[in-house]
């Protein structure tokens, strides 16, 4: 079992950054776990966003958040992060952290995810 909590989201301007934080608590090893960030907006489907291999070493993107996003992760403070520059108006949505012994590319699949924390980006 694992607990996920994200946190940093907020209101911020066009072209702006934001770094999103996901702590994870629980018995199981934080490294244990690959770690993934997806996003939903109003009426829409969750979105892929990023995602990382247990020991960091491999990440993958969305094309639409490639190069302007980066995920990394702090397995000594159990903590996964998303740091957003570049930001746009369609990245509005709120973002969710999701853990899973395999790294996945869909939410639903994933064993364990957080309560989400909302970005807003205005034009």
């Amino acid at each position: 079992q694992v607990q996920l909590a994200e946190s940093g989201g907020g209101l911020v301007q066009a072209g702006g950054s934001l770094r999103l934080s996901c702590a994870a608590s629980g018995r199981r090893t934080f490294s244990s776990y690959a770690m993934g960030w997806f996003r939903q907006a109003p009426g829409k489907d969750s979105e892929f966003v990023a995602a990382i291999s247990w020991s960091g070493d491999s990440a993958y993107y969305s094309d639409s958040v490639k190069g302007r996003f980066t995920i990394s992760r702090d397995n000594a403070k159990n903590t996964v992060y998303l740091q957003m520059n570049s930001l746009k108006p369609e990245d509005t949505a709120v973002y969710y952290c999701a853990a899973d012994p395999n790294l996945l590319y869909r939410m639903e699949e994933y064993d364990y995810w957080g309560q989400g924390t909302q970005v807003t980006v205005s034009s």
